[in-house]
């Protein structure tokens, strides 16, 4: 049983809504092997989607509770479930995706074997997880003018000011890529938590809070180091990162595709006007799409490549780039939150249906009364 468990434990975190596809090579197997030890990937696959208390866990695992809350408490702080805490309520368990989720949560103890797998396995990976985005990409904020119709999520500044706390952490992508020799000059720090993602990242070590100022300062920063802001997809976005296109997995899955505007969810598009142009390269250079190329002494714009992300336009000393926002029917659909989200992405892979999350619920909230005696 102890061989199989891992079998389940990837079939279990396939039926989440960000996906955990099985693979001819089993890289995802190694991958469960180095997280989870045989116990903890046994408890693992009793958590569901819903928060629950430990009590309720163990009656579904055939543990006691005392046991259940300790080890449940200590897979939490390692990254392989997520721990809902109240002050006035018991700690609550509930199960973590892979992608974006426990990969991250392992920012770090990252070694270079894992990296190897998650490398190996991430195209399968993101066909799977990608089928409804979970970041999308919003322009910086200069990139923006006041005749724009912009809708506050749109706006990271806009975003940021809508929150009362805030962190900053480790980019995974920078660290892995660092760790492995190519990584590049940008700070590693450079992750922005919001709400609950500040306790849960302090919790365990993923970042330190900040203030206001500090959070708009790297949204600045990020601009001038030519980074693009990737939030979560979601109207209330828990996270801001700050990507380069030499170290982002997404921002490289983006630039392997013919057309990333196909695959980015993004709300705008640049526009070129050469009448003043003086063909000085910025813009080439910020560009982490290539959508934007020097021919001829002419610059060459391939809005197909676009993301509209805004960091050719902050910088054009002439103005001969402009953001366009793309038509009504091309408008990106932006979830409420991240529940919202998840919900969508699993409705988009065939693994969540409206009587499957009925069913959840009314089996949780049985086990719940089932677990009071």
């Amino acid at each position: 049983m102890k061989g199989d468990i891992y079998k389940r434990l990837a079939r279990h975190l396939d039926n989440l809504p960000g996906g955990f596809p099985p693979t001819d090579s089993g890289v995802e197997l190694r991958i469960l092997k180095r997280l989870f030890t045989p116990q903890e990937a046994e408890l693992a696959i009793y958590l569901t989607l819903l928060p629950e208390e430990p009590r309720v866990v163990a009656r579904r695992a055939g543990l006691s509770r005392d046991e259940t809350a300790r080890r449940l408490e200590e897979m939490a702080k390692r990254g392989l479930v997520l721990r809902e805490g109240r002050e006035t309520a018991p700690p609550r368990y509930m199960a973590a995706q892979y992608l974006v989720g426990i990969w991250e949560y392992h920012v770090n103890d990252l070694d270079t074997d894992l990296i190897k797998d998650q490398n190996e396995y991430l195209p399968f990976l993101s066909e799977q997880a990608w089928k409804f985005p979970q970041m999308r990409t919003i322009p910086v904020g200069r990139s923006l003018t006041p005749e724009h119709k912009v809708l506050p999520y749109e706006m990271a500044e806009e975003l940021v000011r809508a929150q009362k706390k805030f962190s900053v952490g480790p980019c995974i992508c920078r660290r892995e890529h660092t760790m492995m020799g190519k990584g590049c000059d940008k700070k590693e720090d450079s992750c922005l938590g919001f709400g609950m993602a500040v306790d849960y990242r302090k919790r365990n070590g993923m970042g330190r809070e900040i203030d206001l100022q500090e959070t708009l300062d790297l949204l600045k920063w990020a601009d001038e180091a030519g980074l693009v802001l990737q939030p979560a997809n979601a109207r209330d976005a828990l996270w801001i990162c700050l990507c380069c296109g030499c170290c982002c997995q997404v921002l490289k899955m983006f630039k392997r595709s013919p057309k990333p505007a196909e695959t980015a969810v993004s709300p705008f598009f640049a526009a070129y006007s050469p009448e003043n142009c003086k063909t000085c390269g910025i813009c080439v250079n910020r560009c982490q799409m290539e959508a934007l190329k020097l021919e001829a002494d002419q610059v060459r714009l391939d809005v197909n490549r676009c993301i509209g992300c805004g960091l050719c336009i902050s910088t054009c000393p002439t103005g001969s780039l402009r953001l366009v926002r793309k038509p009504d029917l091309e408008q990106p659909e932006v979830p409420k939150d991240i529940i919202d989200a998840s919900i969508k992405l699993g409705k988009a892979r065939g693994k969540i249906t409206t009587p499957g999350l009925m069913k959840m619920m009314v089996k949780s909230k049985l086990d719940r009364i089932l677990a009071l005696k």
